[in-house]
């Protein structure tokens, strides 16, 4: 797992270095009759997220997410996102679990002239890692495992200030396929909110 891990973490970072290397493109691109649009953005958001990894089985975790989004033409950009989320009793059986998701893909942003939110939508792949739990498998139960991860959804920020606005509001699905010894699927749904940062 940590090999993959490695890679992932490393595609994401060259993501962030490749969106804050373009920052002058993005300004060039934008039209002369909207407004300047700031080419990065951070989000910090808490996150809430109900899993079913088992047919009539349902549990709630707790976590956070950080964001990089860089958008570069009209709309259209980019997002690297790294999420973490935890129980600690799933369903009083006395086992917990940890899941920590990186997914990168594309955003598209629309703000209307003149109005302080914007709306956006995105679909991001990556992977996921549980942990702290127990995952069945043929050669016997392990404490963690990764897999495909896929998320899709969107979100509405509202500005506060030049460089600063409230996420009102994100909401997304997030698939996963850790080892559950039925159908190997989970469907998450997250709902998180906070606050964004935009970088010059």
């Amino acid at each position: 797992m940590q090999p993959t891990f490695g890679r992932v973490l490393g595609a994401l970072a060259l993501a962030t270095a490749t969106m804050a290397a373009v920052p002058s493109t993005a300004q060039t691109a934008a039209s002369a009759s909207q407004p300047r649009t700031p080419s990065l953005e951070l989000a910090f958001t808490c996150t809430a997220t109900t899993s079913e990894p088992v047919n009539g089985s349902r549990f709630w975790m707790q976590g956070g997410s950080a964001q990089i989004h860089g958008q570069f033409y009209r709309g259209l950009g980019v997002v690297a996102d790294i999420a973490g989320a935890h129980v600690a009793d799933i369903d009083s059986t006395g086992v917990g679990l940890d899941l920590v998701t990186a997914t990168f893909g594309p955003r598209y942003t629309w703000s209307p002239v003149h109005r302080r939110y914007s709306i956006y939508g995105q679909g991001l792949v990556g992977e996921a890692w549980g942990m702290n739990s127990v995952f069945p498998n043929p050669g016997g139960a392990v404490t963690t495992a990764d897999s495909l991860a896929f998320k899709a959804g969107g979100g509405l920020n509202i500005s506060l200030a030049r460089r600063l606005a409230l996420r009102a509001f994100e909401a997304d699905y997030l698939r996963t396929q850790l080892p559950n010894s039925t159908s190997n699927v989970q469907n998450n749904f997250t709902l998180a909110g906070g606050i964004v940062l935009r970088l010059p």
